[in-house]
């Protein structure tokens, strides 16, 4: 499941937004302003932001700006939503780093729509049945993993783990937030438990002396990165 950040001050707005979000299939997070955004982005790294413009305090364009300065958010699509119709407005809105752009009075039902956009073009490789990087190919049909042509037997965890990595190449994922995609936010599972099983990751991947594709950021997460 996908979570949304909705970062929006209006009460009935955000409202509005979280209830056909929700009802679309998303886990949605909802911030009523710029600072508490930021945290909560930063914090929960969600999918995607739904983020209004005109917010107290700091701005959604300052929020959008701060967003792709963080090594941990910047890759997140942003939907700016705002009641700036101007072509220079939106030119702003996209220059600043917004991914795409709804003018109020908008639909419920386009945003929506929106926002499944946003996550396709993030995700392009997640609409096949084959993820590949580097020399590694998952086939998510037969739940079968191999590196240069030679096939590699993964725990259930450990596949999550390298499906959750091959998704988003490069972005580092913290242990709390791998804590969610993987094993789920009803599940307790301490954080030393990733660590774990990374371990098993990498010695699953990199048997025969193949290149650690595996990332340690230290105090921040993991990521697979073949610039490493």
């Amino acid at each position: 499941m996908h979570t949304i950040l909705i970062v929006e001050d209006e009460p009935a707005q955000a409202e509005m937004l979280s209830y056909n979000l929700e009802s679309a299939g998303f886990r949605i997070l909802l911030a009523n302003n710029g600072e508490e955004g930021l945290m909560m982005a930063s914090e929960n790294i969600p999918d995607a932001i739904v983020l209004d413009w005109m917010l107290p305090g700091l701005s959604g364009i300052e929020v959008c700006r701060q967003l792709r300065n963080i090594t941990t958010t910047r890759d997140i699509p942003i939907l700016m939503l705002t009641a700036r119709g101007e072509e220079e407005d939106r030119v702003r809105g996209i220059e600043t780093g917004a991914d795409d752009y709804v003018v109020k009075p908008y639909s419920p039902r386009e945003v929506v729509a929106r926002v499944k956009g946003l996550l396709r073009r993030a995700n392009p490789s997640m609409s096949h049945e084959t993820l590949e990087y580097a020399d590694i190919s998952m086939d998510l049909a037969q739940h079968k993993v191999s590196r240069a042509g030679k096939g590699i037997h993964l725990g259930p965890i450990e596949y999550k783990l390298l499906k959750t990595f091959i998704s988003k190449p490069g972005r580092v994922f913290s242990r709390d937030r791998l804590l969610d995609l993987v094993w789920g936010r009803e599940v307790y599972v301490e954080d030393r438990t990733v660590d774990v099983h990374i371990r098993r990751l990498r010695k699953a991947l990199n048997d025969g002396g193949a290149k650690d594709l595996i990332r340690t950021v230290r105090g921040e997460g993991y990521a697979i990165d073949a610039d490493k």
